[in-house]
C-alpha cells in the first residue's frame, strides 16, 4: 500500500491542485491575456515537484527498481528518473512559454493542461498495472491534443492537433486491445502477473499472448515515433506551438519508452522470445529513415522533429540487447535523460527564433550567432550533444549505448551491427547540423543584434551548463543511471 508521501501522490497532490485551481483563479479574476500570474504559480509547482522526487532520491526513501509491484503504483528508482527527466521538460515548457504566450488569451487554461499532462506522463512511469498505465496515457495525451491545437486561428496549428488527435486515438485503441487480450489470457492487468502468466501459457494460446504484445509495441510507437508510427510527427511538431512540440519531442515521447521498458522488454524475457532482433530491425529503420529525412529538410522545426525520429531508433538499440547486456537498458536511460535536455534545448531555441524574429525556414537564419548569440550557441551544443560530439553529455550516452550493443556481441550475431548503424548515423547527422551551424555563423553580414527573451536566455544557460558540465564529469549521471536502471537477463525474471 503506497504511503501518503509517496512520490507519484504527492506529485498528483501538487500538480493536479494547481492545474484545477488556475482555470478557477481565471475566473475570479475576471482578466484575459494576463501570463505571468499564471506562469509563475506553474513553474512554482513543477519546481517543488522536481525538489521532492530528487529529496525523495537524496534521502534513499524509495526503493530499487521493483518493476513489479501488487499496488498500482510503485515508488521505485525507475518511475523517479522518467520523472525527473518528465519535469525538466515540463519546467522548459513554461519558462519558454513566458515570452511566447505573452498577450494571448487563456493562459491559466494553457498552464493547467501542461500540468495536468505532466501528471499523466510521470504516472505512466511509476504505474505497474495495465489500466492505472492507460488512465495515465489518457491523462497524458488529451491535453495536448488541445495544447497543440491552441492556436486556433492558425491553420498550421489545427492541422497539427487533427492529425495528431486521430493517431493518438488509434494508437490508445490498440492499446486497450492489448490490454484486453492480457487481461483474457491471464485474469489479471497488473504487469506482474500478466507477464508471469504468460510464462505458463498453454502453447495454443502463445499466438494471442504474441498479438498483445505486438498491439503494445505498435500503440507505445506512435508517442516514441518509431518507424513506420512515425507519420503523425512531423506535421504535428511544425504545426503546433513550439513550446508545446518542446512537451511532445521531449516530455511524451519518454513516457512511450517508459511503458515499453516496463511491459514489452520485461515480456520479452519472460517468453523467452526472439523479439529483439526484430526490435533491432525497427531501430535501424527508424534512426535511418529519420536522419535521411532530415537531411532534406527546409523547416528547422520539421528537421529537429525527423532528428527526433533518429534518436528514437538510438534509445531503441538499448532496448533491443537489454536482455543480453545490462548496459543496453542503462545506455537507453541515460540517453532519454540527456535527449529531455538537448532536445528541450533546441526547441526552446526555436521557440525564441520564432518570438523574435518570426522565422523557421532555415534560410533566414543567416547571421543568427551575430542577432541572437546566446539562443544561437544554446541550439548549436544542443545540435552537437544530439549528434555526439565530445565532450557534451551526448557523447556519453551514445558511447554506453554502443558499447552495450557491442557487450550484447557475445550473445547475439547481430548486435555489433547496430553499434554499426548508430556511429554511422550519427556521422550523418553532422551533415544538416553542420548545416544550421553554417547558416547561422558563416554567412549574413551586417546583422544587428536584438533583445532575446530572457526566459530562453535563462533555459539556454542552465542546458549548457548541464550537458557541457556532464560531458566533461558525467561521472554522476552514470552513477544515477546505474541505480534506476532495472537489472536482468534472458529467461529469468528479475
Amino acid at each position: 500500500m503506497l504511503e501518503i508521501s509517496s512520490t507519484p501522490l504527492v506529485i498528483i497532490a501538487i500538480l493536479g491542485t494547481v492545474g484545477i485551481l488556475l482555470p478557477i483563479i481565471s475566473i475570479a479574476r475576471k482578466e484575459k491575456g494576463s501570463n505571468s500570474f499564471y506562469a509563475v504559480i506553474a513553474f512554482a509547482a513543477l519546481i517543488i515537484s522536481i525538489g521532492y522526487v530528487a529529496y525523495q532520491f537524496v534521502n534513499e526513501n524509495i526503493l530499487p527498481s521493483a518493476l513489479f509491484s501488487e499496488d498500482v503504483l510503485v515508488d521505485d528508482a525507475f518511475g523517479g528518473f522518467f520523472a525527473i527527466a518528465m519535469l525538466i521538460v515540463a519546467i522548459f515548457t513554461t519558462v519558454g512559454s513566458f515570452n511566447y504566450m505573452r498577450k494571448k488569451n487563456y493562459p491559466a487554461v494553457y498552464y493547467s493542461l501542461i500540468l495536468l499532462s505532466t501528471i499523466g506522463m510521470v504516472l505512466v512511469a511509476y504505474s505497474t498495472d495495465l489500466v492505472m498505465l492507460f488512465v495515465a496515457w489518457e491523462l497524458m495525451s488529451i491535453p495536448t491534443y488541445v495544447l497543440a491545437g491552441f492556436m486556433k486561428k492558425n491553420p498550421s496549428s489545427n492541422e497539427a492537433a487533427l492529425k495528431y488527435f486521430l493517431f493518438g486515438a488509434l494508437s490508445s485503441a490498440i492499446i486497450v486491445y492489448g490490454i484486453s487480450l492480457s487481461y483474457g489470457l491471464t485474469g489479471s492487468t497488473n504487469i506482474g502477473e500478466v507477464i508471469q502468466g504468460y510464462a505458463t501459457l498453454e502453447p495454443s494460446l502463445l499466438p494471442l499472448a504474441l498479438l498483445s504484445v505486438g498491439m503494445f509495441i505498435a500503440g507505445f510507437g506512435f508517442k516514441m515515433g518509431l518507424v513506420p508510427f512515425h507519420q503523425w510527427l512531423p506535421d504535428t511538431y511544425e504545426g503546433a506551438p513550439p513550446t508545446i512540440t518542446t512537451l511532445l519531442a521531449a516530455g511524451t515521447k519518454k513516457a512511450g519508452f517508459a511503458a515499453t521498458i516496463r511491459i514489452v522488454v520485461l515480456g520479452m524475457v519472460v517468453l523467452n522470445l526472439d523479439w529483439t532482433l526484430a526490435l533491432g530491425i525497427i531501430a535501424v529503420m527508424t534512426m535511418t529513415i529519420g536522419n535521411i529525412a532530415a537531411i532534406m529538410q527546409k523547416n528547422l522545426a520539421r528537421m529537429l522533429a525527423y532528428s527526433s525520429i533518429a534518436h528514437a531508433g538510438y534509445i531503441l538499440i538499448g532496448l533491443a540487447v537489454s536482455p543480453y547486456s545490462s548496459l543496453g537498458l542503462q545506455g537507453s536511460l541515460y540517453h532519454i535523460l540527456n535527449h529531455a535536455v538537448m532536445k528541450g534545448m533546441a526547441f526552446i531555441a526555436v521557440t525564441g527564433i520564432i518570438t523574435t524574429l518570426a522565422v523557421t525556414h532555415i534560410d533566414k537564419l543567416k547571421g543568427l550567432g551575430r542577432r541572437m548569440p546566446i539562443t544561437a550557441l544554446g541550439l548549436i551544443i544542443s545540435l552537437f550533444a544530439l549528434a555526439g560530439v565530445p565532450p557534451l553529455a551526448g557523447f556519453w550516452s551514445k558511447l554506453v549505448l554502443f558499447g552495450g550493443a557491442l557487450d550484447a556481441g557475445t550473445s547475439i550475431w547481430w548486435a555489433p551491427w547496430l553499434a554499426i548503424a548508430g556511429v554511422l548515423n550519427s556521422a550523418l547527422s553532422l551533415a544538416y547540423y553542420g548545416w544550421i551551424t553554417r547558416k547561422m555563423y558563416f554567412e549574413g553580414e551586417n546583422e544587428k543584434r536584438v533583445s532575446e527573451p530572457k526566459s530562453i536566455i535563462a533555459i539556454m544557460i542552465f542546458s549548457i551548463i548541464f550537458l557541457v558540465g556532464f560531458g566533461v564529469y558525467p561521472d554522476p549521471i552514470i552513477k544515477f543511471v546505474e541505480f534506476a536502471a532495472p537489472t536482468f537477463s534472458l529467461g529469468v525474471m528479475p
